[in-house]
């Protein structure tokens, strides 16, 4: 398969070099084009108020033989440009491996579930998979999340992901003995609370930290509960947003005439 790989983590994470080096061990063409610095938490972001740049990796950095390119915009600037703009037309968009997790109500803040919504707009079956370990863990099992990734490959082979949809695999950061099993799952609720806390700068100034205290619901089948049972949780996404019970009620109830008409009397035109 010809699979472009990103992230939001920067193009020399070893997340990325090490989902890059695996994909290419199994025989896949790879094209790695990924942010040239971090860029977790842009969401969705496209830079559209300056010139983007993509430029060769020095190959003296990367793990294995692959093409490699940065760029100085979003995650989602690269799925644009190594389609748009490179030409790379890839069987499969793969976003990660992420070094942290992308649960719940993480998918709305993620630069690397929001590359695989790219991948999904132009109609590409894709994926973000992220390992769920914490900035202070003493080993990253990278090799366990790149096992999980193969596994996800050779099953769209024969079971095509369904149009508009992306899977978002999120993996225990642990060896892939001691994983419990594998889930597929419903987006759960993940909440921070207190997101905003504020810190003196070294020069006395008031400065806010955002971030903030997680709070996950534990219902079960969610991808929340999944990870804290020691499972991988994979699970469809839709990029369909739209709520079809709420739009229903609205039609049925008359809404648009309603508002129709208000907006009329209020303009003087009735």
């Amino acid at each position: 398969m010809d699979i472009l790989l990103t992230n939001d983590d920067g193009i020399y994470s070893i997340g990325v070099q090490t989902a890059a080096k695996r994909l290419r061990e199994t025989g896949h063409n790879v094209l790695l084009l990924a942010p040239d610095r971090e860029r977790s938490g842009c969401g969705h972001a496209m830079t559209l108020d300056r010139p983007v740049h993509v430029r060769d990796v020095d190959r003296r950095f990367l793990s294995s033989d692959f093409a490699a390119k940065s760029c100085d915009g979003t995650p989602t600037d690269c799925v644009v440009m190594a389609i748009d703009m490179l030409g790379f037309t890839p069987d499969m968009v793969i976003s990660g491996i992420n070094q942290g997790p992308n649960l719940g109500d993480d998918l709305t803040y993620s630069g690397t579930v929001c590359a695989a919504m790219e991948g999904v707009i132009f109609g590409i079956p894709s994926m973000a998979v992220s390992l769920v370990m914490s900035s202070g863990a003493c080993k990253a099992f990278n090799e366990t999340a790149a096992d999980v990734m193969t596994a996800l490959i050779e099953w769209v082979k024969d079971n095509p992901m369904p149009p508009g949809v992306l899977y978002n695999v999120n993996v225990p950061n642990m060896p892939l003995e001691v994983i419990r099993g594998i889930a597929v799952t419903k987006k759960g609720i993940r909440r921070y609370v207190n997101k905003v806390k504020t810190v003196l700068s070294p020069s006395g100034e008031r400065v806010y930290w955002i971030g903030g205290n997680i709070e996950d619901d534990m219902t079960e089948g969610t991808d929340v509960c999944a990870i804290a049972d020691g499972y991988v949780s994979v699970t469809p996404v839709h990029m369909e947003m739209t709520s079809f019970d709420a739009y229903k009620e609205c039609k049925d109830a008359g809404m648009d005439d309603f508002l129709e008409n208000c907006v009329r009397k209020m303009s003087g035109a009735v």
